[in-house]
């Protein structure tokens, strides 16, 4: 739902989808310090590493206008890298294009903010639809693996995803672009 909500009013509601993808990356940044086994300890730590992640991308936005200009970059050196080679791109590599990309967007915040929701949320609705045809299918598409959340590059077989994360992108774009952002100037 919140890639949904990206793709097409990312920029309008930016704040408040910084805050919830903060809420997910600190709860999964502070869970992982706790050991499979301890459930409780997992819970607990990801619910405060959630809402510590939460505040901070909340507050810090202008730090999430960067962060999604640098996982922009990321994706699209994964993304790029998948269609030449196989396995995942130069650590080296992925840093140049995501500080690249944090360097573009604080250029071009408004910009790259409507972009980046846009393909963000692509990639995101794209995702979601992926596991959920694979869960009533009784598959898992990311594997046995419970460390992969979030897969960067597409399984080979699903040659369709970066064409199709590329249409909703660009309609999603488009969508924000024309609706005017937050603010629509009156015209006098």
């Amino acid at each position: 739902m919140t890639g949904a909500i990206a793709c097409v009013a990312g920029y309008r509601f930016f704040r408040l989808l910084l805050a919830v993808y903060g809420f997910i990356f600190g709860a999964l940044i502070a869970s992982s310090v706790m050991g499979i086994s301890n459930t409780a300890g997992m819970v607990a730590a990801a619910l405060a590493g959630g809402v510590v992640g939460a505040l901070v991308m909340f507050v810090a936005w202008f730090v999430g206008v960067a962060l999604v200009g640098a996982g922009l970059g990321a994706l699209l050196a994964h993304l790029a890298w998948g269609q030449f080679a196989t396995g995942d791109p130069p650590a080296v590599t992925v840093i140049v294009v995501s500080v690249l990309g944090a360097v573009l967007s604080m250029a071009l915040q408004r910009y790259v903010v409507i972009i980046g929701t846009a393909f963000g949320g692509a990639w995101t609705m794209i995702v979601g639809l992926v596991n959920l045809m694979a869960a009533r299918a009784g598959a898992k598409a990311a594997g046995d693996d419970v460390w992969i959340l979030y897969p960067l590059t597409p399984d080979p077989s699903q040659r369709w995803m970066p064409i199709a994360w590329l249409v909703l992108g660009v309609a999603g774009t488009l969508f924000q672009l024309r609706s005017g952002g937050s603010v629509r100037k009156k015209k006098r």
